[in-house]
């Protein structure tokens, strides 16, 4: 035992470590800078283990978690494309897109065979009705799912006000509902929209209750006067005709108010934020 020098002892220790030690390789070496090899010794002391990655793990495992930090962030990029991409084709933008090609058909079931047919009128009823629903359908799969997108945000109040207007128009082309009521309703509808982009810059005019209250009242009033109504039913959708009209003239003059107070409120707002820069 007393013929075994010190650092074959250690280098045979280290040896051994390294074998429990999977794709590990003993470099032996002196004992360490201050050893009787002297300072030179100082990268191989101790016989140090170095882990060479044979087994599959990584050699430096700071360097690794680099790499494999940029890979997840690189495909994370890449999976947020795709999802982007891909989010055009969801469903609030797909029941948008039948409610856009339904407007079409439904001008030409209301004229088919002069308009006054009421099996036809009945067709057109249900096209009107399905545009409504899917109306109702789309926004609340869009917030609730959080499908919005620059497509739905545009298309959306387009299909709305292009079923609601060719609706209009087709009735009061047949004689079926005077004009002044086609007007005040259109000209609400475009008037508001018109307003909501000249206040933007100012900040959101929020759908109110009273709103869609009237969309709900225009759209069945509109709904019963597709039909062929006669009788008690005839005069019922005069009365939510004329429901329809006082609350889109109410809400509209509502939603003026708002449009002031909100442009009054942002210009405030930028003369104080200019004041106290100049302080």
């Amino acid at each position: 035992m007393t013929g075994v020098p010190a650092s074959a002892a250690s280098g045979s220790s280290s040896a051994r470590n390294a074998k429990s030690v999977p794709g590990a390789v003993a470099v032996p070496g002196a004992m360490g800078a201050t050893g009787a090899a002297g300072p030179s010794a100082a990268p191989g002391a101790f016989g140090a283990v170095v882990d060479t990655g044979v087994s599959g793990s990584p050699a430096d495992p700071l360097v690794s978690g680099e790499q494999e930090a940029g890979k997840a962030v690189r495909g994370g990029k890449l999976g947020a494309a795709a999802v982007n991409q891909a989010s055009l084709w969801n469903i609030a933008n797909i029941l948008t897109m039948i409610r856009l090609l339904l407007v079409p058909g439904f001008v030409a079931l209301m004229l088919a065979d002069g308009g006054y047919d009421p099996a036809w009128r009945s067709l057109a009823w249900a096209a009107f009705a399905v545009a409504m629903i899917t109306d109702i359908f789309d926004g609340h799969l869009a917030r609730t799912y959080d499908l919005v997108t620059d497509f739905g945000k545009i298309a959306d109040p387009i299909a709305d006000k292009a079923i609601m207007g060719s609706a209009l128009i087709c009735l009061s082309a047949l004689g079926d509902l005077p004009w002044w009521v086609t007007g005040v309703i259109l000209g609400r509808e475009l008037g508001i929209t018109l307003l909501r982009f000249i206040v933007i810059r100012y900040g959101v005019i929020p759908a109110s209750r009273g709103g869609k209250l009237k969309t709900l009242t225009q759209g069945v009033a509109v709904g019963m006067y597709v039909l062929a109504l006669t009788g008690p039913l005839a005069t019922l959708r005069f009365w939510v005709m004329a429901a329809a009209v006082v609350l889109t003239v109410v809400t509209g003059l509502d939603y003026v108010r708002q449009a002031i107070v909100l442009r009054k409120q942002g210009i405030a707002d930028r003369e104080a934020a200019a004041m106290e820069a100049e302080r």
